[in-house]
């Protein structure tokens, strides 16, 4: 079972490309990097041993177009493709594809994503492992008849979900009948738009949860352990902003009844590789499977930090063949770990999307701090992807130390030519629902709402 791995390229680019190059050249890897017009001067082309261009900068005729990375592959000789977060990580069909032509997809079976890729299969096979599932439908909805019947079942309000979505996208709710209506066809319309699959299926919406997620790594061989949670609640737009570890309100009862529950899910699937199970508390507490994430998440870094596991490293081992060099006994967590995103937006502005130029990018220090990020001062953040800038990561002995710790770090960080997260993240850390953890997963979008420009007064 075991395959060499000597040159990997990385189908994809900004921090996480930084990210998984380091790692290959901490196992002596040799790397190629990708990118497109609009990235020419980017970090993860600089840092790479070879780098290619892919296209222009729209996704779909760069990033997207499998023909050319397998392309690029040929050209430069790379026996292995990773592919981050977004783009095609969770692509069945890519997956397959790099399979048949003989590269180490570094990361779980095409079989396995395509299962876990479907919503209702994903929920159908947590089902079966004894994994608590969201009341909704058993599989898809295809017109309202249908609906209506599963929603005597289930009752309002209800979350119309794409099969085929992901990332908070095609996600639709509804309240009442007449809602419902418009809502579901206006959803398996997007779905089709944005996914190429109009399926949906109902799920009964849990008020005023909090977003739980569990890291694992399993690999070839059926052994599987988990890496403890993250509490990912903190969102606007059901994109996070926000994650930690542990979980601020979380029992080490739950904790455990979580981790067990993200290992038989995943152990049903046949999963190898990073993955990571997601799910939604409840107000008493009750926790929910809501999907599988079958890719490296932006927020591994929080448990990488918790843990003191290179969750990158391991993927890599994971592919090339070897067993997992941990137990779950062997995991020990230590201290408490806070990431905030830095995106290019202006949080005033309802979050508006502020690419550009950085006129200076001056990132903070000291110990216990990590910053993963792409930018440099004068590096240009376009308008065509992802708003993410970087990624600020503290550690304390406890919450409030790292709280007190991203105070610092955050007032350290300058960057200068557009709009970012910082003010946000240093309003929340004197937000007193934040530091209490009496918060929910709409909290965000409600302060929105009411008018907060997240500006600290003087």
């Amino acid at each position: 079972m075991n395959k060499q791995i000597h040159k990997v390229l990385i189908a994809n680019r900004g921090e996480i490309a930084v990210r998984i190059i380091r790692a290959c050249h901490d196992l002596g890897l040799q790397t190629v990097a990708v990118y497109s017009e609009a990235d020419i001067e980017a970090l993860h082309v600089l840092h790479a041993d070879e780098a290619i261009c892919i296209g222009e900068p729209p996704s779909k005729l760069s990033y997207l177009k499998t023909a050319t990375l397998l392309s690029a592959c040929e050209i430069t000789g790379a026996d292995a493709i990773h592919p981050g977060y977004g783009f095609l990580s969770e692509n069945a069909g890519f997956a397959s594809i790099c399979e048949s032509c003989g590269l180490n997809f570094i990361g779980p079976s095409s079989e396995t994503i395509s299962l876990l890729g479907d919503k209702a299969d994903a929920k159908a096979t947590a089902r079966k492992a004894g994994c608590p599932v969201i009341p909704g439908s058993q599989g898809i909805v295809t017109d309202l008849d249908d609906a209506f019947e599963e929603i005597k079942k289930i009752g309002f309000p209800v979350f119309i979900k794409a099969v085929a979505g992901g990332g908070g996208k095609g996600i639709r709710i509804a309240h009442n009948e007449q809602e419902f209506r418009k809502q579901f066809l206006a959803a398996r319309s997007e779905a089709e738009v944005s996914f190429g699959n109009p399926d949906v299926y109902l799920e009964k919406m849990i008020v005023n949860p909090r977003h739980i997620e569990v890291q694992v790594l399993g690999d070839k061989y059926g052994n599987v352990i988990h890496l403890g949670e993250r509490d990912c609640t903190i969102q606007r737009r059901r994109q996070k902003l926000i994650e930690e570890a542990p979980g601020p309100v979380l029992t080490e009862k739950i904790r455990k009844e979580l981790g067990k529950a993200a290992v038989a899910v995943v152990k049903a699937a046949g999963y190898y590789s990073a993955g990571t199970v997601e799910f939604l508390l409840d107000a008493d507490h009750n926790f929910y499977f809501m999907e599988v994430n079958t890719r490296i998440q932006v927020e591994h870094t929080v448990t990488e930090e918790l843990t003191g596991v290179d969750l990158v490293v391991e993927q890599i081992r994971i592919a090339r063949g070897e067993k997992l060099r941990f137990t779950q006994e062997d995991i020990k967590f230590t201290g408490h770990v806070i990431q905030f995103r830095i995106n290019a937006e202006n949080p005033a502005q309802n979050f508006l999307p502020s690419p550009g130029k950085l006129e200076y990018y001056l990132p903070p220090g000291g110990p216990h701090v990590r910053v993963d990020s792409a930018c440099y001062s004068g590096c240009v953040i376009p308008p065509t992807y992802d708003s993410l800038a970087a990624k600020l990561i503290v550690k304390g002995g406890s919450r409030e130390e790292a709280i007190a710790r991203a105070k610092r770090a955050l007032r350290e960080f300058h960057i200068g030519g557009i709009y970012s997260t910082i003010p946000f993240h240093l309003y929340m850390l004197e937000d007193k629902n934040f530091i209490e953890g009496t918060y929910n997963l709409n909290y965000i979008d409600s302060l929105v709402e009411e008018g907060c420009d997240f500006r600290l007064e003087n």
